[in-house]
């Protein structure tokens, strides 16, 4: 709501007829490296490069993937729509198939359904 007042204040100033285009948050990375590589450094602080893995929520802002075969159900409940009961459900249908290597096999996961699977695809992978 700030940045609308500050874009019609803007476009008052400017006069009637401006077009004033604000673009925030920008949509380049933060960071100029993949996702995979991003680390932390000592201070905590995201960096490209070695350092200290990044949490699974971490690595989700990031824009890298979770790998479903390596992942806890902890990691798997914070992406969005999945939540602990699904979490789990997926690692339990995992252990038992000593690994997914299909979408299908995830889509059969009671609870998944196609909006899910939509989501498990945009957040993780299957390595």
């Amino acid at each position: 709501m700030k940045r609308l007042g500050v874009a019609l204040l803007l476009a008052a100033v400017l006069g009637a007829g401006a077009v004033v285009a604000l673009r925030w948050p920008s949509s380049r990375p933060a960071l100029d490296c993949e996702p995979s590589q991003v680390h932390l450094d000592d201070a905590g602080v995201a960096r490209c490069g070695p350092g200290a893995e990044l949490a699974a929520s971490q690595k989700l802002t990031a824009g890298a993937k979770l790998d479903l075969n390596r992942a806890s159900a902890e990691e798997l409940a914070v992406i969005p729509g999945v939540g602990p009961k699904l979490a789990q459900a997926l690692v339990d249908e995992r252990k038992r198939l000593g690994g997914f290597t299909s979408w299908e096999q995830v889509d059969r996961v009671t609870g998944v359904g196609q909006t899910r699977l939509q989501t498990l695809e945009a957040a993780v992978e299957i390595r």
